[in-house]
């Protein structure tokens, strides 16, 4: 075991296990005494998490919350079939009821497996294993909410509110399965978010930007906060002026950063592991044919360092790591967990990902973007006579079965003879995820991840992701205005 695997895996006992008075020999004890004849995998997900949000609004300190959660879950499955049962409590008595109660719901006959733990596993270099709760008491964070404030205001006079959100968490995860794999990972995470309003003439606007990952208050620097404040205030500035927007089918150019959402949707979930399996997706059997235009390769990578979609292991231990899943339009891969890779006889991608230890794991997303290209962004925008330029997205909706979307934009420009005319308000993007996979013509040189302030929910389990991409043209795409 590697110096940082031992110092993640001590920091998360004597953090989770410790104080319960447990210890490896307990949890294979829990496993063994779970598993049925025919258990296809067994394991134990132990999770600490402590939380903190604040909340200003014009101002002033409106509310600030801090909560700590912890328990165990305990899955058993065999075949398709999963008996999974959890509990809040953390001790020898508690785990063997837990342990008795998987064993009970699942209906199998035998007697206990032996199970002997393998090397604890868990050091990386992707983000650091830190304290968040004792990294900094409440006046520290409040002390950013209140340079935001202010800086959002002198930064225009035009600014006349300025709310703004701050949510810290700090997780530990430790999961202990049948084959005697051990894993334990701590994951920091903090986030920051601004709401502004600009009014001029009798007309308000609004402007959002928020910035965050896998890191403590050092890395909410002056510069990362003065491009956020920035990002808000022009946004709202800008639309102040915004003319409706059109309808009808015409040119979209996206650009780098957060539009990636779009496809994150519309094409993202479409490719987890579950929904092939039970044939839900608008990809199903379509592994090895062409589905996206030349030149589009899509990846979801679970170990990009310091983002808020990375995971050291995922949620059943395995290490976060890169699938291609489209390559040069090619579909070449799939999102997987354990259970479903193997009901489908492929590898797990470390993708197993679960709200809390109440949640059964499922295929999720990390940090899921489409590759560079080649093409320089001036030139995308150039090429487009008559068309829209969106930069923000707020919600959406969208049909994983048919692939079927619709995206609010929050930010977008009219494109006339090439250049970026008028901001427009109250446009709304409508397609087809893989339609729009095949109007893609032009990717640029300019990929980048969202800010870290991306998020996603799945059958009711929320999580953190990012999403990306470069400036890309699609040829075709009906737009909606505010009329529509």
């Amino acid at each position: 075991m590697t110096a940082d695997a031992m110092t993640t895996f001590e920091a998360v006992r004597e953090r989770i296990l410790t104080p319960a008075g447990l210890d490896l020999p307990d949890l294979s004890r829990a496993l063994g005494a779970s598993a049925t004849a025919g258990s296809r995998l067994a394991d134990l997900f132990f999770e600490s998490k402590r939380s903190r949000t604040f909340r200003l609004e014009d101002g002033r300190v409106v509310g600030g919350s801090f909560q700590i959660d912890q328990g165990v879950g305990a899955r058993l499955a065999r075949g398709a079939q999963v008996a999974f049962a959890h509990s809040a409590a953390l001790n020898p008595p508690a785990l063997a009821t837990l342990a008795e109660a998987v064993r009970a719901l699942d209906g199998g006959e035998g007697g206990q497996v032996s199970v002997s733990p393998a090397a604890p596993t868990g050091g990386h270099q992707l983000y650091p294993a830190i304290d968040l709760d004792a990294a900094g008491d409440a006046a520290a964070w409040i002390a950013i909410l209140d340079t935001v404030d202010r800086r959002a205001r002198a930064a225009d006079p035009r600014i006349v509110r300025v709310n703004a959100f701050l949510r810290i968490v700090d997780q530990a995860i430790l999961v202990a399965d049948l084959d005697g794999r051990v894993a334990a990972d701590m994951r920091p995470t903090a986030q920051l978010f601004v709401d502004v309003v600009a009014e001029s003439g009798g007309r308000r606007a609004r402007g959002q930007a928020g910035l965050g990952g896998r890191h403590g208050a050092a890395d909410l620097s002056e510069d990362r906060l003065a491009a956020m404040i920035a990002k808000a205030v022009g946004m709202a500035i800008v639309n102040l002026d915004a003319r409706p927007a059109p309808t009808g089918t015409m040119p979209i150019v996206l650009g780098p950063g957060y539009p990636g959402v779009l496809f994150h949707e519309a094409v993202g979930h479409g490719l987890e592991g579950d929904h092939h399996r039970k044939k839900l997706s608008a990809f199903d059997g379509k592994l090895g044919q062409r589905i996206a235009a030349p030149g589009v390769t899509v990846v979801d990578d679970g170990a990009v360092p310091g983002s808020i979609g990375s995971l050291g292991v995922d949620d059943e231990g395995a290490p976060g790591q890169r699938t291609t899943l489209i390559e040069d339009g090619v579909l070449t891969g799939l999102l997987q967990d354990r259970l479903n890779a193997g009901l489908m006889n492929m590898r797990p991608t470390g993708n197993g990902r679960r709200q809390s230890y109440a949640h059964l794991p499922m295929p999720r997303m990390t940090n899921t973007f489409l590759v560079g290209g080649r093409d320089d962004p001036v030139d995308i925008v150039a090429s487009v006579k008559d068309g829209l330029y969106a930069t923000g997205f707020g919600g959406g909706q969208v049909d994983i079965v048919t692939g079927r979307f619709n995206f609010s934009t929050t930010q977008a420009w009219m494109i006339e003879n090439g250049r970026l005319t008028a901001p427009v308000d109250g446009a709304t993007l409508i397609g087809v995820g893989h339609e729009a996979l095949k109007h893609i013509s032009m990717v640029g040189d300019d990929p980048r991840l969202d800010e870290g302030v991306a998020s996603c929910s799945k059958q009711g389990q929320h999580l953190d992701v990012a999403v990306g991409q470069p400036t890309i043209r699609i040829d075709q795409m009906m737009v909606g205005g505010a009329a529509s």
